[in-house]
């Protein structure tokens, strides 16, 4: 075997520092809070996404809600001026865009559905990959905690 000073020559420094491990068990401590600090800021972020699916999902139901009572307003408002007597022109045009209003209330609602479904499937996956990055996480934590359990 080639002593250090042979070995710092062949590599062209002039003080190759060999690294030792002293206080180890120091290091472990250290270790776990980096790693608690990274699982708490997941577990965090996890909840963020969680919280935010479940608004997503309320904005979602009150928007729909709303749709409905303003296409029962509207079907109200017809019924209660549904006089077939009445062939006043301004009137005829007045129901005819009313009925166009709640078909339009219709096709928005559809469109909030599908909207609503596609910010929570997106929301979603990303739920997945960090609950998925925090499995990993803790499952290394627990693999790293064993061997330094194991080398003491």
């Amino acid at each position: 075997m080639e002593n250090k000073a042979d070995l710092t020559q062949e590599i062209g420094y002039s003080q190759l520092e060999i690294p030792e491990i002293s206080n180890f068990s120091d290091q472990n401590a250290d270790f776990e809070d980096l790693g608690k600090e990274k699982i708490s800021v997941l577990k965090e972020a996890i909840s963020d996404i969680q919280i935010l699916i479940q608004e997503r999902q309320d904005l979602s139901l009150e928007i729909l809600g709303e749709g409905e009572i303003l296409k029962t307003e509207i079907n109200n408002f017809l019924l209660d001026n549904d006089n077939p007597e009445l062939t006043d022109r301004d009137a005829l045009m007045e129901k005819t865009s009313l009925r166009s209003k709640k078909i339009a209330i219709s096709e928005l609602q559809l469109n909030e559905k599908i909207d609503c479904w596609k910010d929570i499937a997106v929301l979603k996956k990303e739920l997945r990959i960090y609950e998925k990055e925090l499995k990993e996480r803790q499952g290394r934590i627990e693999s790293l905690n064993k061997l330094l359990r194991e080398t003491e």
